[in-house]
């Protein structure tokens, strides 16, 4: 018992992670306002960045940047660098997420210019009145 403990304890942050991420998924399922649903799919997508981010740290590891000289071959150890694949593929990530944001909020904006509300059971309500 004692070591399971210990293992969930040296992973804190991935515990960090899933309660911000389980936070965004109940603001996206529980609430009814499409602006709360926007912000809480961007946290959401916040706590899955992190959790990439920290799954490609490695502790006393540096940047994979090699300094060499001409005609010297030097043995590098890859256990001293660190990759830098899931940080770019994170800023990436966070580039499409911005701009799902932006053009999620215009979307929103267009749904309150017509049906006055941006409460989703209003919404439904008033698309079945048309109907």
């Amino acid at each position: 018992m004692e070591k399971i403990l210990d293992e969930v304890a040296t992973k804190y942050n991935y515990w960090i992670y899933i309660f911000i991420m389980m936070i965004g998924f109940y603001g996206m399922i529980g609430k009814n306002n499409l602006i709360k649903k926007l912000a809480a799919m961007n946290i959401f997508q916040t706590a899955i960045i992190l959790f990439y981010v920290s799954m490609g740290y490695k502790k006393n590891a540096t940047i994979p940047i090699i300094k060499t000289t001409h005609d010297v071959i030097t043995k590098i150890n890859p256990q001293e660098y660190m990759n830098p694949l899931p940080h770019v593929l994170m800023l990436t990530a966070i580039v499409v997420s911005v701009s799902t944001f932006g053009v999620a909020l215009a979307i929103a904006i267009k749904i309150y210019q017509h049906y006055n509300t941006l409460e989703e059971d209003e919404i439904l309500s008033n698309i079945k009145e048309k109907d």
